[in-house]
Formats: structure tokens, sequence, C-alpha cells
């Protein structure tokens, strides 16, 4: 018992008192309270901002790597170069950045994140943008910008005037007849806050008309030998990504031939070597049953036909060769697309497959380079991109090709189940290759230009274009507007004559702002025909 009158004691204090109680356990949030919080997280603007940086984060990639949406050539190529870092690249859907399951996301969370938060601020901006301007503060004096004059017009003769001078702001009256006091309330510049609103409801609009039209799009890559024909069917392109809601028979049914294509580069200075220009001229047909008709087709000159645009992205070229059988029968003619692979020289690699050489299949795998040359350490290098004196170089196989096997690149080529037959020789337009073991004989008959390409078919390029304008006069309009409230107050005094009272407030301190509320007072003073002011004034 004393034990416990100690402990007691002990908490009561030095005063004997009770000890205060200790303080509440905090309550657990029900769900209902973490829901609330996590939305109110969400579609806080800050939160909008940091989704939209990482948005932007996250497109470094897509434009530092090559993607497969654009040039599948150019992510093979990668591929080749850095065997090792680009499986772990694409792992992370570095070469497909824009489908990736990461980047969909953060778009998914900005546009729910813009929605909760532009959608309340536009309703609390209209029922702003209806309501009265405020009241006359009671202190005027203590405004940023104040002024006061007397005159001898009468309190509502000084409203008038204030009303002419303030015709496009929102005004309102306030009088007094026991004090004979009448005020004046004007507010202008919500246009800052509606261009404001409207950014922000662009930018929301600009997300729907880019996930509309990957809902509703598709795009494709292909590769077009000069003198080819393309027709737009899906088997057609070498790559193709078509809309969750695209099937094959809503593409467009027209069609082109590349006639001719020309390409130009410079040929001195610290330049050499870059590409002038590239012009390529179709006769394309925008259905079966439509007039042919002639297109350019430049970098930036698509073809638009029926709401599909053909882009020129590339480049190259396709050395042709005729391989014959020991027997004299030719088994295979045609040129062959060789993919640059330094864009500076268009060093090129490329694959040959000749699936039936007389009851044999032949493979080979070449370099191509438009203007050979001896390089630095003795071997051929190309050191011009223009055809100046074009080599081909072969490495020949004999064996199974594999193609019972499945589908294959075609500008891959598969030697585990094939025999090296050797190098062949520098080859020139016109020189042959005897092939060894009686394989046959391979010649390289010369070389044709191809061009890469993009089609795209996008729905919603007309409404994404129409956000981005509006997203600009919105922008526009938040950074030139400047809002302002003034205030005039006219009280009759006791000698007959009317004391004015000025004042102005700006959203932003500006120079410009308070210049402009001298200039208001200074005028209505001169339009009420008194004399100069009794108190002039600016308060910082």
């Amino acid at each position: 018992m004393a034990s416990e009158r100690t402990d007691t004691q002990a908490r009561a204090g030095e005063h004997g008192r009770p000890a205060d109680p200790a303080p509440p356990a905090p309550g657990r949030m029900s769900a209902l309270g973490w829901a609330r919080w996590t939305w109110r997280t969400l579609t806080s603007m800050r939160t909008a901002l940091i989704l939209l940086f990482l948005l932007a984060v996250g497109a470094i990639p897509g434009s530092m790597l090559p993607q497969r949406g654009v040039s599948t050539e150019q992510v093979s190529n990668y591929f080749s170069d850095n065997p090792d870092l680009a499986p772990w690249l694409d792992r992370l859907y570095l070469f497909d950045v824009y489908s990736s399951p990461w980047y969909a996301a953060i778009y998914l969370l900005l546009f729910v994140s813009l929605t909760g938060c532009v959608l309340p601020r536009a309703l609390a901006h209209y029922r702003a943008m209806r309501a009265r301007p405020p009241r006359t503060p009671r202190n005027l004096g203590r405004m940023p910008y104040s002024a006061e004059f007397t005159t001898d017009a009468p309190p509502d003769r000084v409203l008038a005037g204030a009303r002419a001078l303030l015709r496009r702001h929102r005004t309102r009256t306030e009088t007094d007849a026991d004090t004979g006091t009448a005020a004046l309330s004007a507010e202008t510049g919500y246009l800052r806050e509606t261009g404001n609103v409207l950014f922000h409801l662009a930018l929301l609009g600009l997300l729907v008309a880019l996930a509309t039209g990957s809902f509703l799009g598709y795009r494709g890559n292909m590769l077009v030998v000069e003198g080819d024909g393309f027709a737009n069917t899906v088997t057609s392109y070498d790559s193709y990504f078509p809309g969750t809601a695209v099937d094959q028979d809503d593409l467009q049914p027209f069609s082109f031939t590349l006639e001719d294509f020309q390409a130009s580069f410079v040929e001195d200075g610290r330049m050499s070597g870059q590409a002038a220009s590239y012009s390529a001229d179709l006769a394309y047909r925008a259905s079966p049953e439509a007039p042919e008709r002639d297109h350019t087709l430049e970098v930036n000159h698509p073809l638009s036909v029926d709401g599909a645009q053909v882009y020129l992205l590339g480049h190259g070229y396709a050395p042709r060769f005729r391989v014959d059988t020991p027997d004299g029968d030719t088994v295979f003619d045609q040129p062959v697309p060789f993919i640059t692979r330094e864009e500076g020289n268009f060093t090129s690699d490329g694959v040959i497959k000749v699936p039936d050489a007389g009851g044999r299949q032949l493979g080979f795998s070449g370099v191509f380079l438009p203007s050979a040359a001896e390089g630095p350490e003795g071997g051929l290098v190309s050191d011009f991109p223009a055809p100046r004196d074009p080599v081909v170089t072969l490495t020949g196989y004999r064996g199974d090709l594999g193609l019972d096997t499945g589908s294959q690149s075609v500008y891959q080529l598969h030697t585990d189940d094939m025999t090296e037959l050797g190098d062949s020789p520098e080859l020139r337009p016109g020189d042959s290759w005897e092939l060894p073991d009686g394989a046959g004989t391979l010649t390289f008959t010369g070389y044709s230009d191809y061009i890469s390409m993009q089609v795209n078919s996008d729905p919603s390029r007309v409404p994404a274009l129409l956000a981005a304008s509006t997203a600009v006069l919105g922008l526009l309009a938040t950074l030139f507007v400047r809002p302002r409230r003034v205030w005039v107050r006219a009280r009759r005094r006791g000698d007959g004559r009317t004391a004015v009272e000025v004042a102005g407030l700006g959203k932003t301190e500006n120079a410009v702002l308070t210049a402009d509320f001298h200039s208001f007072a200074t005028s209505l003073r001169d339009r009420l025909r008194d004399g100069p002011a009794v108190d002039t004034g600016t308060k910082e």
C-alpha cells in the first residue's frame, strides 16, 4: 500500500495535483478516409505537375533510342552493336517507350489528376465570373494604390463618371442615404483566370485526342525499292501497329509506285557527306478505281490520302544480284535492300537467300560500300554516301536456310545448319563470282535506291491541333492579362464639397498597374472638372 501511494504521489506532481492525462491515441483512418486522402492528393495541382514532369522525363529515352514504331531496322542495328545492353533496355520497354505499361500508367494518372483538378476549378471560376464584385473596403488607404481629391460634383455624378471610365469592368454600386456616401466596386481581368482554366482544359483535351488517336489510328513501316509499288494492306508492311479498334478492313485502299528517287549530299566543307535533299516521285491512286496522280514526296512534305499520311523517313541502297546454276538457269534475279550500318557513309549490310539453286539452298551475307576507298588499316571503307564507286563483298553459305521452321527476318541469315563456301572478291557492277564446289555463279548487276517510309493514320490530328492551339491562346491570356480591382468612394462633406477616394489592387504587383490606377484617378478628377488634388499618392 505504501508503495502504491508513493507511485501516486510521484505522478501527482510537485504541488500534489493529479498529472495530466495521456493524450488520446490517434484514431485509425477509415477506408473512406484513405480514399478521400488519395483522391485529394492525386487531383492536386502539385501532383499534376509532378506527373507532367515524369511524362516529359519518360519521353527522353524515346528520343535518344531507336523506336520500333519508327524504324525496326535501327532497333536491329542497335541490338547488333550492343548485344549485351540492348536486351536489358528491351526488358524496360525502352525501344517501345510510348506503348510501354509504365508510360501508359503515367499518362492515365496525369489524365485523372488533370480531370479532378481542372473541372472543379473551371466550375469555381464560372461561379466567380457570375458573382458581383466584392464590397468596397472600409479603409481604402491601406490598398497598394490610393488617392484622394475633392470636387463640387455630387456623389452620384462621381460614380457616373467612374462607371463611364470603367465601362469594360464589372461594377457594383452601394449608397448610404443617411451619411451621403456612395461607393463603386469595379473588377476586370477575369480573362487571366479564364486563360489559365482554358490552358488546362486544352491540355486535358490534348490527352484525350492522343488517346483517341492511339485507339482509332494505326501506323506501319515499310521499305520500297525504286521501281516497285506498295498497296496499303497489312501484309505489305514490314512492321504494323494497329490501334485497339482498328481492323485490317479499315485501312484506306490507296496504292503507289516509287517511280524515281533522287538524293543529293554536301560535297565539300565541314558538312561534307551530309544529306542535302531527298526527293521521291510517286504515282498513286486513292483507290483502285481512282485516277492516278503524281506526288513528290520529301522529308517535310508527306503524301496525304484519305486521312492517311505517308512520310519519307530514310534512304538506302538495294544491290541487284543474279544467281545462275551450273546449267545456266537463272534462279535469282532481283534487288536486295541492304540496311545502312553507318549513316555518315552509308556502309550497309544485307542478306541474300536463294531457296532453290538447282536443288540446293544458298545464302549470302554481304557488305555494300557506295564509295569504296582504302581505309587507314588497309581494308575497304566507304568515304562518301553517294555511289561514286560501289563495291560489294559477300560470304557464301550452302545448306538449310531454315525456311520451314517458321517466319524469319529477311535481314538475318541463320548459318547454324549451313556450310561456308568462302568469301567473294570485291564485286563492282557487272562482276561475277564463280561459287566454289560448282554451286553456280553470282553476278552483281547494279544497284537501286530504296526509301524507308511510314504510313500514319490518326483521326485525332485535327482535334489535337485545335487543343494545342487553344492551350497556346490560354497561356498567352495568362501571361499578358492583368487582373485588377478599383474602388471609388464619394462622401458629401460638411462644407458642401465631395471627398473622393480612389484605390486600386492588382493580383500582381506591377509598375504598369500603378500607372494605370493613377491615370484613372487623374482622368476621373479631370472629368469632374475640378481643381488640383488635395492629396494623391501611392502606398507600397
